[in-house]
């Protein structure tokens, strides 16, 4: 048996068809293995072809999950499983049914322009924050035109948009497109919206058009890619300068909200009246000081000023010499006192006398004094003048 399984393996693998061959079909059956190998069958109303995708294959060759009742295309080859004599189609490719081709001509395009740079961030351009001039490059009948008409007036009424009547799905369609790019840049426009609503890939393919890439590539003018739903993506969206999921959401992207915008303005006025305000009573505070210093500079207040001054120091002077007149007038009286207790006048005002001899000099002792000799007694009323008759000295007479 396995002679034959072999022999068998051998005539598949010389069969170009069996190496290189696309199977149509419905998914049943399906199961993503814990090794990341997928086993599922193949149906149609002929007949069931089973299948594997190995994990090797899975990572270029599927970009979707697969599920029960998928329609879809799936490249690869038939080997006999030799050990069970059982023929299975080698998955390599797995695409969806129907948009397979496309899919396929897309990921290379795709692939492609990235390989020239074109989907590269640092040839996106800005959009421009206040737009208002707006170009649309779109079909004139149709959801797309009409959400961008309405968001446009509602948020600002006074941006003018210019409409290219393109062609947007089937033959020309990419020309169409193309010719509204350069239109709207002789319009000179601030920027410019490409999209259409949403389609199958077949009725977006305009979108992927090498032609339609390089002409937003080329633009001079940022541009706005709005082509189909959220989840669509064409190769307009990789490289115009920003992508909206929706046509709707193009229009908020470029066109500025004018109650914002004049809501903006209202308060920075309200904020530019205050801080003037508040520069100006600054500056009438500093002329009020500067008022106040030059009048304390005028001549006839520094006059004044030290004229007080002036007055101040006579008043301190006069102060000072009082006290002075004053201390010394305490102390002449201190000294007249002392000097009233020593007058021998004052002594004499009691039962003394200041004697003398004849000539006026005082005597102090019996012994300055002669016997029959003339003296003179000061009493305070009077003098007295007397012969010494005898003395007596500590007790001792003479």
């Amino acid at each position: 048996m396995g002679q034959v399984n072999s022999y068998i393996q051998n005539m598949f693998a010389q069969d170009f068809m069996m190496s290189h061959i696309a199977v149509r079909g419905e998914i049943s059956n399906c199961k993503y293995h814990s090794s990341g190998h997928i086993y599922f069958t193949l149906k149609d109303e002929t007949g069931v072809l089973k299948a594997v995708m190995f994990r090797s294959n899975t990572v270029k060759g599927l970009s979707f999950h697969m599920d029960v009742g998928d329609r879809v295309v799936v490249l690869g080859e038939i080997h006999i499983y030799e050990r069970d004599g059982q023929y299975q189609l080698y998955a390599q490719q797995v695409t969806r049914d129907g948009v397979g081709i496309l899919y396929q001509k897309f990921m290379e395009r795709k692939k492609e322009l990235e390989e020239m740079g074109m989907f590269a961030q640092e040839y996106k351009r800005d959009i421009p924050r206040y737009a208002f001039r707006i170009g649309v490059v779109t079909a004139p009948t149709g959801a797309a035109i009409r959400d961008i008409q309405n968001i446009s007036r509602r948020r600002n009424p006074y941006v003018q948009l210019l409409l290219y009547p393109a062609l947007v799905q089937g033959e020309g369609a990419a020309a169409s497109i193309v010719q509204g790019i350069y239109a709207m840049e002789e319009k000179n426009v601030d920027v410019i919206i490409v999209g259409r609503g949403g389609g199958s890939m077949e009725d977006l393919w305009a979108f992927n058009e090498e032609i339609v890439a390089r002409a937003i590539f080329e633009c001079p003018i940022p541009i706005i890619s709005a082509v189909g739903h959220e989840t669509d993506y064409t190769i307009a969206d990789y490289v115009a300068d920003l992508r909206a999921p929706t046509p709707s959401a193009a229009a908020e992207l470029a066109v500025f909200d004018y109650k914002q915008i004049q809501e903006r303005l209202d308060m920075s006025e309200q904020t530019l009246l205050y801080r003037m305000n508040q520069q100006m009573e600054m500056a009438r505070s500093r002329v009020r000081e500067y008022q106040l210093h030059l009048k304390a500079l005028h001549p006839k207040n520094q006059l004044m000023q030290k004229r007080q001054y002036l007055t101040d120091l006579e008043e301190n002077l006069e102060r000072s010499m009082q006290e002075i007149l004053q201390k010394k007038r305490h102390q002449l009286e201190m000294y007249a006192a002392k000097l009233d207790g020593c007058s021998p006048l004052k002594k004499l005002q009691g039962p003394y006398a200041f004697v003398s001899k004849a000539d006026g000099k005082p005597i102090h002792s019996v012994d300055d004094v002669q016997m029959d000799e003339q003296i003179e007694a000061q009493l305070l009323d009077g003098k007295i003048t007397a012969r010494v008759c005898g003395t007596e000295k500590n007790g001792v007479v003479k």
